[in-house]
């Protein structure tokens, strides 16, 4: 079945494909023992702290959309417990991605962009802002480990 909104089925697309991008930069990164800056951001304060919050958001804004469109909530399973191997966190990023656009297929356009909602850090965000947020948030990532890696 496909999406009742074109728009959403296109969010879904391309959060994929910058999630694998993302996973497979950081792969990168690992490999060649990227040291990230010094920083108070216990999001960076290793790569995998950093993985386990790419990770983290995009199962966030899944289960923060469902909530506030009023939709069951996707079931996702937890992260891998910290210091688990690159292959555990690939399939639970397999496990985010089978499940992430499930719960938008039957939404209507309008639930999208009609309503804002306050996200958990404060501002305020329609659906739509939302999923496009989660698509832009692991190409962010992607370029900063990009760039560190092109200064070594």
């Amino acid at each position: 079945m496909g999406y009742v909104y074109a728009g959403a089925k296109a969010m879904v697309e391309l959060h994929q494909i910058e999630m694998e991008q993302f996973l497979e930069v950081w792969k990168q990164a690992q490999d060649s023992n990227l040291a990230l800056p010094k920083t108070e951001d216990k999001d960076y304060a290793s790569l995998e702290a950093l993985l386990r919050h790419v990770l983290g958001a995009a199962r966030f804004y899944v289960i923060w959309s469902c909530k506030n469109l009023e939709l069951p909530d996707p079931g996702f399973d937890e992260l891998p417990e910290e210091g688990s191997s690159f292959e555990d966190y690939r399939s639970s990023l397999a496990q985010i991605l089978d499940r992430w656009g499930l719960p938008f297929k039957e939404v209507p356009e309008e639930a999208y962009y009609k309503q804002t909602y306050k996200t958990g850090w404060g501002t305020d965000h329609t659906i739509e802002t939302m999923l496009e947020h989660a698509v832009v948030h692991p190409m962010r990532h992607r370029h900063q480990l990009s760039k560190l890696m092109e200064r070594r």
